[in-house]
């Protein structure tokens, strides 16, 4: 079983977008659209209670316990725009 990079740093985008930066310095976008429908993740609908992601222990949470495993988070993730190329 391949183990990804932990999380070490996130910010929640436009979109419900997280540009995720893994302990091996890669940025990476996750969206979290997708999940919006399922159970316990409704409640990230709400855009103040969504900015209050965290990066906890390696993974990503929010307060009432949703959260993303490194492993998911780094394979549906995309390289996110460096800031080079950025105008």
């Amino acid at each position: 079983m391949t183990m990804h990079p932990d999380v070490i740093s996130v910010e929640a985008l436009e979109g419900y977008a997280l540009l995720l930066t893994f302990a091996n310095g890669e940025k990476r976008i996750f969206s979290v659209e997708p999940y919006l429908e399922h159970g316990i993740f409704r409640e990230l609908r709400d855009s103040a209670y969504f900015r209050s992601v965290r990066a906890v222990s390696g993974f990503i949470s929010w307060p009432h316990e949703q959260d993303f495993s490194p492993d998911t988070l780094y394979l549906k993730s995309i390289p996110a725009p460096s800031a080079k190329a950025r105008p």
